[in-house]
């Protein structure tokens, strides 16, 4: 449930910078015509398809699964993925407020869901287990699949 929040979040503020980009001009053209902001969007985008994807390939694994091989075999990937979608998140709010400048940090107006996402994201890399925790778990949990070593 985290997740697909965090994943809707990201894909939110993509929109918005989209919207941005291409409404804001500077120096006479739309900010969009900007290399480094295109690069920006180009990256942003890429982290809200890569969260969107595992986490569509977690939910499909969930629905053709038996329970006891979801307890066995899914609790890393969704670990590592939550870990995975907030690291995204913190890149994304980092891009969309300096994309949208002074408008990203305004409570109303057009950064406002740009300054919610940022002022929020915090919460869902630490509610339900931090980053590194779920990460560490995600490893733990991949390693019991591994085969022993011989001596």
């Amino acid at each position: 449930m985290m997740c697909g929040s965090v994943v809707r979040w990201i894909r939110m503020a993509v929109e918005e910078c989209l919207k941005w980009s291409h409404q804001r001009i500077v120096f006479g053209k739309p900010l969009v015509n900007q290399p480094v902001i295109r690069a920006k969007l180009a990256r942003m985008i890429a982290y809200a398809e890569s969260t969107q994807a595992w986490l569509e390939q977690i939910t499909h694994q969930m629905n053709n699964m038996s329970y006891e091989q979801q307890s066995k075999l899914l609790s890393g990937p969704i670990a590592l993925l939550k870990s995975h979608c907030t690291r995204c998140a913190h890149e994304v709010a980092d891009d969309a407020v300096n994309m949208f400048g002074g408008r990203g940090i305004t409570k109303g107006g057009m950064g406002s869901v740009v300054r919610n996402f940022h002022s929020g994201y915090k919460f869902d890399s630490i509610l339900g287990g931090t980053e590194e925790i779920l990460a560490d778990l995600g490893v733990r949990q991949a390693m019991k699949q591994m085969p022993k070593a011989r001596l």
